[in-house]
């Protein structure tokens, strides 16, 4: 097994806080920036697994920055620089509790919900007569509320959002024409690549100046689902299940072995090898999504190379 880092515990200059979520641990540096450091915990149905995947947390953070300065002519971001394979630097933020999900295609937990039955999603009506990964006539947005560690995330409809004060409507109107502008952005990044973007969650926040700005994650395999454009009509015509790169193939792999996060259920057990296979899919999911070979980062000493490239960015 490859070292993988699971946990942080560094103390950099200026450091005020920290803020641990499923994936990235977050370090408030003079309440002036912070330093994103994107873990190799692997968290599915809102469970965070027991082991890490090698190079996770770099293949992430690498596509997070690639695609954020892919669309900083669109929408502004919290990015200012990455130090290190597995760390982003930015503006701090203030951030929104909301998380703008749109989907192009029925699929995932659309398609679950709309197998029992439903028609309604977040306040949003979807076509009668639709078949899993079918394409909707318009990207969709369904919004969701942001958990805290260890909690699920909630559908929640933009009637709900205004009504309970998560976002005001002026805020949130800026958040819906962001959304879109980035989908169509990723769209058309992810078509001059072969792929389809299925759908999507993009994440905000506000700068201590009140500038509304993209942060966290973007077009990563944890944050959106793609398919292979080749094929896919074909696929769809005979209602084959679609060639995809997402995580959704770890969801499937749990609810095959009888995990979906639901109370009383255990993660099952996950070999070396199968760790190994998780790890291979997502250095296959960097280079398709961005187009570039996967340069792998040095495993010697994780924690003690990024503390070093913090530090040395932080003392300029």
């Amino acid at each position: 097994m490859s070292k993988t880092i699971i946990d942080t515990n560094f103390n950099f200059p200026g450091q005020k806080g920290v803020y641990k979520g499923k994936v990235r641990e977050v370090y408030n540096i003079d309440d002036e920036l912070l330093v994103m450091i994107a873990t190799d915990r692997l968290s599915a149905f809102d469970v965070v697994m027991p082991k890490g995947i090698p190079f996770k947390g770099q293949i992430l953070n690498q596509i997070a920055t690639k695609m954020m300065k892919e669309t900083e002519d669109l929408v502004p971001n919290w990015l200012i620089a990455s130090p290190d394979p597995n760390v982003a630097v930015g503006h701090l933020c203030e951030p929104f509790k909301v998380e703008m999900v749109i989907r192009g295609y029925m699929s995932g937990h659309a398609a679950r919900e709309y197998k029992t039955g439903k028609r309604l999603l977040c306040g949003v009506p979807m076509p009668e007569g639709m078949q899993e990964n079918d394409k909707f006539p318009e990207p969709i947005i369904t919004p969701a509320t942001k958990a805290e560690k260890g909690d699920h995330d909630e559908d929640i409809s933009r009637e709900d959002i205004l009504k309970r004060g998560i976002v005001s409507e002026e805020d949130y109107d800026v958040l819906e024409d962001y959304t879109r502008k980035l989908f169509e952005r990723g769209t058309e990044i992810a078509a001059e690549r072969g792929l389809i973007l299925v759908d999507t969650k993009y994440e905000f926040g506000k700068t201590k100046d009140g500038k509304i700005v993209l942060i966290d994650e973007i077009h990563t395999p944890d944050s959106s689902r793609y398919f292979y454009a080749e094929g896919y009509e074909e696929r769809q015509e005979k209602g084959e299940p679609q060639k995809q790169l997402s995580k959704e193939f770890v969801r499937q792999w749990l609810i095959a072995n009888g995990f979906q996060g639901l109370e009383g259920q255990s993660v099952p057990f996950m070999s070396d090898a199968y760790i190994e296979s998780v790890s291979e899919r997502y250095i296959e999911l960097y280079e398709n999504i961005t187009g570039d070979t996967f340069v792998k980062g040095d495993l010697s000493n994780i924690e003690n190379r990024i503390a070093s490239n913090v530090n040395s960015y932080l003392k300029g």
